[in-house]
């Protein structure tokens, strides 16, 4: 019985051992990196990496962030890749090469300290051209930067204000003493000499002749008046695009005199960019209802998904569609007859542009100092009979010598942008054969 009792422990021990040696010798078999002594503490497999899910839609906001460090001056190609942390993403621009490397090429940037140039499509705010020069900060973006003074491009906004407000149209005759383009307080008195000058609205407008505004602005419109036309068109607030952008600035007082000399454009502490420039432009030819512009078409996520797409956003009506034909009509005798006339001429091109409806409006100002000149065109173009429009803005400082101009600037942008676009749109059947 001793024996018996025995054996079957014997045996009992044996399944127990056996048992134990496969499942210590699975366990460590099956983990990496087996341990040569059993009695080490068996440590679990690590967990596998999670995989980091592909971002989602993003806001224009959230694009501005992305585009940190990127200001998109002079891009040579309209796309471009950027790496944010472990992520990279594909940005295409709405950047017309073509148009850009054209402007680039026609930069003027021995006989100017800035130049910015916005060239931008007025049907959908997405902007063509962004070329500019800062001579004082090569890494900065003269084009969205309000640093410049408006000078008579202002003169659109009281052109307007005056419009709507004093009941007044192309023909309306005004009176002015004194030169064209002084302004002095004895030439906003509100009444004028027996000598005083007589000259339409239109014409005042086209030749930029400061009295007129100036005594619109100190007598007709007033603070007001000039203020709440200046925000409705943009000024003292942000502008919603991809990059960041300073608000334009406008400060008025109670002083005649200071009242004309904003509404005139005779002063150096109304500032604007280039980009808001475009947007004024881009007002008037949409029936007075600002949009808001955009640079990037869409981005793109490592895996291809599309996670930002840009859309036409128009704004507030800034005027009423009667008074952006008229502006429209004023800023035609600009090019036409006036202060842009002889630039349009020598670098337009005369055949092209009988096709073509364009108006602008011209500005100059000195810093104060005899080394820098700030010169202004903001315009418009389209077609017609068909639906191309662009609308242009083009600041340039000048220095000791005037080089090229910003109405140059703009006409040359306009042949530019027209000629491939009548290139695309016109049938196949009338265009050249190959050769």
């Amino acid at each position: 019985m001793r024996w018996t009792l025995s054996l079957r422990g014997y045996l009992k021990l044996l399944a127990v051992l056996q048992a134990a040696f496969l499942v210590t010798y699975g366990v460590v078999a099956g983990t990496e990196g087996s341990r040569s002594n059993p009695r080490e503490e068996i440590r679990a497999a690590p967990p596998a990496p999670r995989v980091q899910p592909p971002p989602g839609p993003l806001t224009k906001q959230e694009v501005q962030q992305l585009m940190a460090g990127h200001n998109l001056l002079n891009l040579k190609n309209s796309a471009l890749d950027i790496r944010q942390g472990n992520a990279c993403y594909t940005v295409q621009t709405s950047i017309d090469p073509g148009l850009q490397n054209s402007l680039l090429q026609r930069l003027d940037l021995k006989n100017s300290r800035y130049i910015g140039i916005v060239i931008m499509d007025a049907r959908d705010g997405r902007v063509l051209a962004m070329v500019g020069h800062d001579k004082m900060d090569p890494s900065g973006n003269p084009c969205i930067e309000s640093r410049f003074p408006a000078a008579s491009v202002f003169k659109i906004i009281t052109a307007a204000a005056a419009v709507e407000t004093c009941d007044l149209d192309p023909g309306s005759m005004l009176n002015y003493s004194g030169g064209k383009y002084t302004l002095t307080r004895s030439q906003i008195q509100t009444k004028s000499p027996k000598n005083a000058n007589r000259i339409s609205l239109k014409d005042s407008f086209a030749q930029s002749i400061n009295p007129v505004f100036g005594k619109l602005g100190a007598h007709a419109l007033g603070r007001e008046v000039i203020e709440s036309y200046a925000e409705a068109f943009g000024f003292n607030r942000e502008i919603d695009f991809e990059l960041p952008t300073r608000q334009s600035r406008i400060e008025l007082s109670n002083d005649a005199f200071g009242l004309a000399e904003v509404a005139s454009g005779y002063n150096r502490t109304t500032r604007i960019s280039p980009l808001h420039g475009a947007l004024m432009a881009a007002a008037l030819v949409n029936q007075g209802r600002l949009i808001d512009p955009t640079i990037v078409d869409w981005v793109a996520a490592e895996d291809g998904r599309t996670i930002y797409q840009s859309q036409a956003v128009f704004q507030q009506q800034a005027i009423d569609p009667e008074t952006s034909r008229v502006l429209c009509e004023l800023m035609q005798a600009t090019v036409r007859s006036g202060t842009a006339s002889r630039e349009f001429h020598k670098y337009g091109d005369a055949r092209l542009f009988s096709r073509l409806d364009i108006g602008g409006k011209t500005g100059h100002i000195s810093d104060g100092t005899p080394d820098t000149r700030f010169d202004w065109f903001v315009g418009y173009a389209r077609e017609d009979q068909g639906p191309g429009r662009i609308v242009f803005s083009a600041v340039v400082a000048h220095e000791e010598h005037i080089g090229t101009t910003a109405s140059a600037y703009a006409a040359l942008a306009i042949k530019e942008y027209f000629r491939s676009h009548f290139v695309a749109v016109e049938p196949t059947a009338r265009r050249s054969p190959r050769s």
